[in-house]
């Protein structure tokens, strides 16, 4: 069953490397502009992927991760933004590529972001974790839409084999 959490995290890298390449054909106001979005703007929901993102890692690798804004803007500019993205991307498909045998089988407790002291199985939050940048990445697509950008494809099977024979 490991292989496929190592399957989903490379997916994620690729996917992401998709989107970041088409954000970056916007200008900096474009991405910065309220859109309503969750996090209003593609700037505001990059920056909460990878947030998430490290929030998530921190507590799978065994520490923990202080109760954050989840809206914080952690980086500013766009490319240390995407730098940041791609660092979190290559640490996402280390841990996967070596996960544990019995990880699925763990418990995680951790304080919330509401301060609220958690414990959940992994085997619901290793798919939340990998649906959550789904879901988060979709609204990403959305705006660029909304831009008038074209948003490119990020189904995984396409991703993954973007030209099968």
């Amino acid at each position: 069953m490991n292989g496929i959490w190592a399957q989903y995290a490379l997916y994620n890298r690729l996917a992401n490397e998709t989107l970041y390449e088409a954000c970056a054909a916007l200008s900096d106001e474009a991405r910065r502009r309220n859109l309503g979005a969750f996090f209003g703007s593609v700037h505001g929901t990059l920056n909460h992927l990878v947030l998430g993102d490290r929030i998530w890692m921190t507590r799978f690798e065994g520490g923990s991760h202080p109760s954050t804004d989840l809206g914080a803007i952690l980086f500013e500019e766009f490319d240390a933004l995407r730098a940041a993205r791609a660092t979190m991307d290559r640490r996402i498909e280390a841990f996967f590529a070596a996960l544990p045998a019995d990880f699925e089988k763990r418990e995680l407790r951790y304080l919330n972001n509401s301060g609220f002291d958690t414990t959940d199985p992994a085997s619901v939050i290793l798919p939340h974790f990998f649906n959550h940048q789904t879901h988060h990445r979709g609204q990403v697509h959305t705006m660029l839409s909304q831009l008038g950008q074209n948003p490119p494809v990020l189904d995984l099977h396409r991703v993954l084999r973007p030209n099968p024979a």
